[in-house]
């Protein structure tokens, strides 16, 4: 009798294929260590079927794969939030200037033909809604509760604070806030997502759970639902 094979051939609908594809998060490029981005799939794979979810700054699709994978099985959407330009550090000069996002013929960075090939390869164009705009632009008129709102744009005090201004009251009660690249020590990195990290933390509105390296976790309380420091008069 022949063995069977330990991976069997597969339908693509079926739920397995639908988890993160680790082979391919490795070959895509960004800064997302593998802990946080298993910590984002568990999270929007918790929260998900409440409703959308959202990130700030895509880059080639890395936390993409992550996020929109959790989304699939919960057969929910995931919009993708990104002006594709790079952000401040990422511009030619710069330390993490990278050669192959730069778009000659457009004379600027161009990281959306990247993305886009991350959604296709992970099978995700059915989930992944991409909004290619500022992210105060495409908040202008936003309407739709989220389940989640991840924030991994620009890391100046102006635009991280923008994006936390521009999405933190769309988050839906029992939703989550997630911020990326806190660092809590100026000489590890940059302060500014740690500074809307500890605004929201101190807006009374967000239970914070315990951190994933850099990644900060903050649970939308639910109406009715009181901080535990709250003055009782």
């Amino acid at each position: 009798m022949k063995s069977k094979s330990l991976i069997p051939n597969k339908r693509p609908d079926e739920n397995s294929n639908k988890r993160p594809d680790e082979k391919l998060i490795d070959r895509t490029k960004g800064f997302l260590d593998k802990e946080e981005g298993l910590r984002l799939y568990q999270i929007t794979l918790e929260v998900s079927s409440l409703g959308p979810c959202l990130e700030i700054g895509s880059y080639c699709g890395k936390s993409t794969l992550y996020l929109g994978a959790a989304c699939r099985e919960n057969n929910s959407t995931l919009f993708a939030v990104d002006h594709h330009s790079g952000s401040e550090e990422q511009q030619p000069g710069e330390g993490y200037f990278d050669p192959e996002t730069y778009d000659i013929r457009q004379g600027r960075m161009d990281t959306y033909p990247l993305f886009r090939k991350a959604l296709i390869d992970g099978g995700l164009e059915d989930t992944v809604v991409p909004i290619l705009a500022k992210s105060e632009v495409a908040a202008r008129h936003w309407a739709t509760p989220l389940s989640l709102v991840f924030i991994d744009g620009g890391h100046t005090f102006k635009a991280a604070y923008t994006d936390y201004n521009s999405w933190v009251g769309h988050i839906a009660p029992g939703g989550y806030l997630l911020i990326h690249d806190i660092f809590k020590n100026s000489e590890e990195g940059g302060q500014a997502p740690h500074y809307i990290y500890k605004l929201a933390a101190a807006s009374g509105l967000f239970q914070v759970l315990p951190m994933t390296k850099t990644l900060g976790v903050l649970k939308r309380r639910p109406c009715g639902e009181f901080p535990d420091d709250l003055p009782v008069i």
